[in-house]
């Protein structure tokens, strides 16, 4: 295959430039990296092999405008690996990781590129505001990744980095497997007690695995629902084990030798550039700096936490015994019981709520807040995609194209679980106004033809999550890269995507979009009250699941690797006091976040640090008097979403909000602050 017909090195199509799915195959991939590769190795000798004294314009801009073909064919392979996973592009995946890390490598150990890079660093005083900043970030990426080190120390950073990066890829890939090839089938009688919308998910699970009658998978949009509503305490306790035990099972898919190897690795790698732990590196360029100043954060949401979790086990607990079942509540009780208990407290039921949260209409309203915040419109586009499931939209402002965006919506085999945000394309102004192709994934229950797909108010909330990461991609303004968009501290980056959650809540959206799937009517007022009311319900459950599994992140990498990760795991949660009837959001063979890459590693606890923040930025809307208030969208568009990482983030914040905030926001915002 030569490269003038491989679509992947094609210079594509505007107005959007978006890839040319439908002529990709996987037999592109292998021939595209490799060329791809090819002419970057060239583009970097070139770089580093000038004899012109070195200058941002000879140095670090061509570094920035460098790689093209490398960054199109590396962003639809792992977006297509990612959603429509195959063990062709597995395998894929395992050489491709070895490859990029040896180029990696390559260029971080190239004294010669090193050198000019530390030149213009060391007169970035003469530089331009976002010149300085790029320049800085390139530096400190550099030296942060060994670039500084020599002989023995370098060539044992360039082995590690090697090994981590097929590590983390089969940690990815034992995980998936393990999420894909699980099923529960379900007799007619198993089906007793779940509602209409469970037992359809059920059905269409098996449908898409060619299977008759009803099964449980372990998406998330069947697993906890199922867990909600099933009075069948045998199968909730077969589901949920199956569900917590992904990546632990003895043989091909175990991952906790995996995690093992790769804190060790880790630790060797933070010692070998001279930090104290792994957690000492991590830290140092995020908002937080320190491992100290995180597990204060989480500490002190722990107690009230806790304290809460506790008081609600306690009501579970009897509601349980006086259906007759001794002994303590477990892990897969507390969902049905919590969701017996809001029905009863609250007069509130999911099967109540889910007709009024139509797909289509929350990605109507999610597009709505942004119109009315930041003058954007939305029309649908007609393109190929990397999945028939996906849906494009074109963004502007006026006139003015600002970003292409696709949404990827629901489960099914061979997509990786959970919900992100990614982009096909960068916005920069380096050669013209670059606007950025965006996507947003998520795993909802795909419903049967014919029938409108219908969302819990938790799915609901995901989707304005990850729309608020696109905000970030959509309304970046700068002109290189390297800060463009969401390329900013991890504990900040969860920011814009946390406080977009907030105009969910906004009882002007939801009477306008929050509409019944069948009559068309708006949610009743009584319903939308009771539903906003229970906004904080089971926030101790949730909040001691994410901050238990934070903890557990930042112990691991705060001294010497454990020899044996759960071992290590279940110390920690005895030490800090566990309830018995919860478990960590993701036990160590399934914590992706932190195992299948570095990028939150150490950092789980940036959506805590993030949503300090959030509480506050949204408090600012509610001060000014309006959620749609003009002047603090536009504030919130200037200093944050539009900056990418051309500051530090405490200095964006700061701009935006005049001060940082305390943790009290966060604690009223989670109906924590009266707990004891």
């Amino acid at each position: 295959m030569t490269d003038a017909s491989n679509p992947l090195l094609e210079t594509w199509t505007p107005p959007y430039g978006l890839p040319p799915f439908d002529r990709i195959t996987d037999a592109h991939y292998a021939p595209g990296l490799e060329a791809a590769l090819t002419e970057a190795r060239a583009e970097i000798a070139a770089i580093a092999n000038a004899q012109e004294a070195p200058t941002f314009d000879n140095t670090i801009r061509p570094l920035e405008t460098g790689a093209r073909k490398l960054g199109q064919v590396l962003r639809v392979f792992f977006h297509v690996a990612a959603t429509d996973s195959t063990a062709e592009r597995e395998a894929l995946q395992k050489d491709f990781s070895g490859k990029l890390s040896a180029y990696n490598s390559e260029v971080i150990t190239n004294a010669a590129l090193f050198r000019r890079i530390a030149a213009v660093w060391a007169a970035r005083a003469d530089l331009g505001a976002e010149e300085a900043r790029v320049t800085d970030l390139y530096y400190k990426d550099f030296t942060r990744s060994g670039a500084a080190l020599e002989g023995a120390a370098k060539d044992r950073m360039t082995d590690i980095k090697a090994r981590l990066a097929l590590l983390g890829t089969e940690f990815t890939q034992n995980l998936l497997a393990d999420e894909r090839d699980w099923v529960m089938p379900l007799a007619n009688g198993d089906l007793e007690g779940l509602p209409d919308f469970v037992i359809a998910t059920a059905k269409s699970a098996a449908e898409e695995r060619g299977m008759d009658g009803h099964v449980v998978t372990l998406s998330r949009s069947l697993i906890v629902p199922f867990l909600q509503f099933s009075p069948r305490r045998d199968l909730r306790e077969q589901a949920y084990e199956a569900w917590v035990a992904r990546g632990e099972h003895d043989g091909p898919t175990d991952n906790r030798g995996i995690a093992a190897e790769i804190l060790a690795l880790r630790d060797e790698r933070a010692k070998l550039l001279g930090y104290g732990s792994f957690a000492d590196y991590k830290l140092e360029p995020e908002m937080a700096k320190t491992p100290a100043a995180v597990r204060d954060l989480l500490m002190s949401v722990w107690a009230p936490a806790k304290a809460s979790a506790e008081a609600d086990a306690a009501v579970l607990t009897g509601m349980m015994q006086e259906d007759g079942v001794n002994g303590p509540l477990e892990a897969w009780d507390w969902r049905y019981y919590s969701e017996k208990r809001r029905q009863a407290e609250h007069d509130l039921d999911e099967s109540e709520l889910k007709p009024y949260l139509q797909l289509d209409k929350m990605i109507d309203a999610a597009f709505d807040c942004a119109a009315r915040l930041f003058g954007l419109s939305f029309a649908p586009i007609d393109a190929p995609l990397a999945h028939p499931d996906a849906r494009a939209w074109e963004i502007r402002r006026g006139d003015r194209l600002m970003a292409v965006f696709v949404g990827d919506y629901f489960a099914r085999a061979g997509k990786r679980s959970g919900a992100w945000c990614g982009s096909l394309r960068s916005q920069h102004k380096l050669d013209g106004d670059t606007r950025a192709i965006v996507t947003n994934v998520c795993n909802f229950a795909k419903p049967a033809a014919g029938q409108p797909a219908l969302l819990s108010f938790d799915d609901a909330r995901t989707l304005f999550h990850e729309f608020g990461h696109a905000l970030h991609h959509i309304l970046s303004d700068v002109s290189y890269p390297m800060i463009s968009g969401t390329s900013v501290a991890r504990d900040f980056v969860e920011l814009p995507s946390q406080l977009y959650e907030h105009w969910l809540e906004v009882p002007d959206v939801l009477q306008r979009y929050a509409v019944h799937a069948e009559t068309g009517a708006p949610m009743p007022d009584d319903l939308l009250g009771r539903m906003l009311a229970a906004s904080t319900y089971d926030m101790g459950f949730q909040t001691v699941e994410y901050v238990a599994s934070a903890l557990v992140d930042l112990a691991f990498h705060e001294g010497a690797a454990p020899a044996d990760p759960m071992a290590r795991q279940a110390e920690i949660l005895s030490d800090i006091g566990m309830p018995h009837a919860i478990r960590m959001r993701h036990a160590t063979p399934h914590f992706a976040h932190v195992f299948s890459g570095d990028g939150y590693s150490s950092g789980y606890y940036s959506y805590m640090w993030s949503e300090v923040m959030d509480a506050d930025a949204f408090a600012a809307f509610e001060e000014a008097g309006s959620a749609f208030d003009a002047d603090m969208a536009s504030k919130l568009e200037t200093h944050i979403l539009s900056a990418g990482g051309s500051e530090e983030a405490d200095a964006l914040y700061q701009a935006f909000r005049g001060r940082m905030p305390g943790v009290e926001a966060l604690l009223k915002g989670r109906g924590l602050d009266k707990a004891a």
